[in-house]
């Protein structure tokens, strides 16, 4: 399968029919493992290329948004995905529990405070979207965000949801491209993982038992991911929901999506005025008279 099947097959073009239980989490796209790999290694080179134009040309940014379940791979897929791009031209933010500033503003504040400069790559390693997913499933956390009562109504989801569509429509009027990956693993290969982790020392630092709460929520989870997939995806920052039972298929597949995504915005290396060039002309003459002279 090409990387435009692939793209074409996981982003959710009809979000008000979408079900979540549509995409297989076992999916590999009729890969193999090595096959993938190459393919990922390719995309890795383009991609630093893609990085350096979007540097240089200064007027674009985009967002990277990696949303899923504990142990999905979101820090594997930075990790992977990223690892040939210039560290000068991206930026990564994890969004864990909001601090007590952050508890003082409106929910989409500390996100708003990390967006991407022109010219460079921003990863939300979880974001604004947890508005919607952890706040709804623990409403204790909505309580402790201190928003008038009266505020606080039945369609309180349905607002937001509102909200974060009307964030992401500025953003792409000025300029940043907005991706959003759901890394959807299902609840046998998160056991596997959990366990992995217990068992192997070097994993068991990512170990923690609200990892393991929160898995009793599987099911309100899911159903919160579905709804907030459905009302989210738009034509300007669509929602992919990429297979992650296989994590080297999960990183091709991210992969391909902000490739595509660069290559269509027609970047280029500023041009160098006239005035400029004959500058470098000039340079030029001068640095080729300081070499040093043959001895005869």
């Amino acid at each position: 399968m090409k990387s435009a099947k692939l793209i074409k097959r996981y982003r959710v073009d009809a979000p008000a029919s979408f079900r979540l239980h549509a995409i297989d989490c076992n999916d590999h796209g009729d890969l193999d493992k090595d096959e993938a790999q190459s393919m990922l290694a390719d995309d890795v080179a383009r991609l630093a290329d893609l990085q350096e134009l979007l540097y240089a040309e200064d007027k674009w940014a985009l967002l990277i948004v990696l949303q899923g379940m504990d142990a999905a791979g979101k820090d594997s897929v930075i990790a992977h995905v990223m690892s040939g791009v210039n560290p000068q031209g991206c930026e990564v933010h994890s969004f864990k529990r909001p601090s007590p500033e952050e508890l003082d503003h409106n929910f989409l504040w500390r996100s708003a405070r990390c967006l991407p400069a022109r010219g460079r790559i921003g990863i939300f390693n979880r974001s604004y979207y947890e508005e919607v997913l952890v706040v709804r499933v623990h409403a204790h956390l909505l309580r402790a965000q201190k928003i008038p009562e009266s505020l606080v109504g039945k369609s309180i989801w349905q607002e937001r949801f509102e909200d974060i569509c009307a964030f992401e429509r500025h953003l792409a009027r000025n300029g940043v491209r907005v991706l959003k990956f759901f890394l959807h693993l299902s609840k046998e290969e998160q056991r596997r993982r959990f366990l992995d982790r217990l068992d192997e020392p070097a994993k068991r630092w990512k170990f923690s038992m609200d990892d393991v709460n929160e898995r009793k929520r599987w099911a309100d989870y899911q159903a919160a991911y579905e709804e907030m997939i459905r009302a989210t995806s738009t034509d300007i920052a669509p929602w992919y929901v990429v297979p992650a039972d296989h994590k080297w298929f999960t990183r091709l597949v991210v992969a391909s999506v902000v490739i595509e995504t660069l290559e269509g915005l027609d970047l280029h290396f500023p041009k160098v005025g006239a005035g400029v060039l004959e500058e470098m002309r000039e340079v030029r003459k001068a640095l080729e008279a300081e070499a040093p002279r043959r001895k005869k």
